[in-house]
């Protein structure tokens, strides 16, 4: 069975090689050297992707633009200096907590 904590934390470390990697030669490094609009605009077509994903009921389709979707956004926290962990992290501070308690928590925009 796959780890998922052991291979989010590969799957980071690989993007942050990738970072300076040649943008001529590395999607990552692309990405990166394009900003963090044109990495943002990749996480909002993806997500609109794994929307009409779920919608149309294929599952398969589905699993394939959520991985689409977590990849674009683990790039989107590597540009901005962050990783899995800090997510994970957050997920494990939420554990115990109802969703519409922790939501009443936050501070208000």
């Amino acid at each position: 069975m796959l780890n998922a904590d052991t291979f989010l934390a590969e799957l980071a470390g690989l993007l942050e090689q990738r970072k300076s990697a040649d943008p001529a030669t590395s999607y990552v490094a692309r990405l990166h050297h394009k900003g963090m609009d044109a990495i943002l605009k990749k996480v909002g077509e993806e997500a609109v992707e794994t929307i009409l994903a779920a919608k149309s009921g294929d599952t398969l389709h589905l699993v394939r633009e959520t991985a689409d979707l977590w990849f674009h956004c683990l790039v989107m926290l590597s540009h901005a200096g962050l990783g899995p962990n800090d997510v994970l992290a957050e997920l494990k501070r939420r554990e115990g907590i109802s969703g519409i308690d922790e939501k009443a928590s936050r501070p208000q925009d």
